[in-house]
């Protein structure tokens, strides 16, 4: 029998630790190792995670290195800013996967601008399906990885939805304009006054107005990727009343003369041999519910011909594809495994 491979979780009591070990659970080749928490340390893992159940009387250990070595794969799933110190001592033979922003961006500026400390370095990014300039997909900066910063959630849906056509030059470089939704399991698990029911049921509100919003330099890093020239973006995040799932809606200029037909192509040959993401059939759009639960994205494209612009919808489970779900997806690829073991792509209704 091939050994099983140790699995170790820093900030196991938050959100995105959480979805790590839900899906690490059903993965046949991995075994959760150490749990670790900040304030949560001491406290059983079943307080945080009562759905968890094979591993609800698991002790939350403090987030150490001494604690995390050892083990085949370490997630990190800390607060943006808290990766960079710890990584340095841990063992450089361990698959470590950051759920933070600490190694995503590759200027060290950009990450000055938005997150206002200095900039820790850059890992390979992992978004294996994001198509490149040129050909190729990200996914071949990240086999066999010992160290892996996993996407934002806003960044993976609008790099997904957009990315097709930047890749196959149908759209226009500038005036790429994004606005999406996103569920409160977003914002993390501490508690925030303007995240309690009484404030989010039954409303919708915008935030990081202005192109304020931390992914944005992520989201114009992974479409310069897929174009080979600088993209610029507006995004617009909102806030949904639901607990989890993102929706994506993105336009860009069409390039002259692009027609739907050429569009349709471009992004269905762009996903045809990938597992995860999924060009809905014409007529039918993204919907976050049929996505919970699934490591999958769904898109749909279109062309207002009125005033030439492409708009590209995409859904997908933040804490899932958008978190948990890449964590495990890029772990699979560092360690040489199938990509896709362990990972649901069939989602829960209703």
């Amino acid at each position: 029998m091939e050994r099983r491979l140790s699995l170790a979780v820093a900030g196991a009591s938050g959100y995105a630790g959480g979805e790590v070990l839900r899906l690490a659970l059903g993965h046949p080749q991995l075994r959760v190792g150490a749990v670790t928490a900040g304030e949560s340390a001491g406290s059983l893992l079943g307080d945080h995670h009562p759905h968890l159940r094979p591993l609800a009387q698991r002790r939350l250990e403090p987030t150490s290195a001494e604690v995390l070595g050892g083990h085949d794969v370490i997630v990190l799933a800390l607060p943006h800013g808290a990766s960079a110190t710890l990584v340095s001592q841990l063992p450089p033979d361990a698959v470590v996967i950051d759920c933070g922003a600490d190694f995503r961006l590759r200027d060290a500026s950009a990450w000055k601008e938005f997150y206002g400390t200095d900039h820790a370095g850059t890992w390979p990014y992992g978004l294996p399906e994001l198509p490149l300039a040129g050909g190729g997909r990200q996914r071949g900066a990240l086999t066999a990885e010992r160290r892996i910063a996993v996407p934002g959630c806003y960044p993976t849906a609008v790099s997904l939805a957009l990315a097709p056509g930047f890749a196959a030059g149908l759209l226009e470089l500038d005036d790429v304009v994004v606005v999406a939704a996103s569920g409160t399991s977003g914002a993390g698990k501490g508690a925030k006054p303007h995240l309690s029911g009484a404030e989010v049921m039954g409303s919708m509100s915008p935030y990081g107005v202005g192109g304020s919003h931390r992914h944005t330099p992520e989201i114009e890093q992974n479409l310069t990727a897929a174009a080979g020239c600088p993209v610029s973006v507006s995004f617009t995040p909102t806030l949904a009343p639901m607990p989890r799932g993102i929706l994506a809606t993105c336009t860009a200029r069409a390039a002259r003369g692009v027609s739907a037909e050429q569009l349709r192509r471009a992004w269905t040959q762009a996903y045809a041999q990938e597992p995860f993401v999924e060009v809905l059939s014409p007529g039918r759009w993204p919907r976050t519910a049929d996505t919970l639960g699934a490591n999958t994205v769904h898109i749909q494209v279109t062309l207002d011909e009125r005033v030439g612009r492409v708009v590209a919808v995409a859904a997908m489970d933040n804490l899932t594809k958008g978190t948990g779900g890449a964590a495990i997806q890029c772990a699979n690829l560092a360690l040489g495994l199938a990509e896709d073991l362990g990972l649901p792509t069939i989602g829960t209704a209703p």
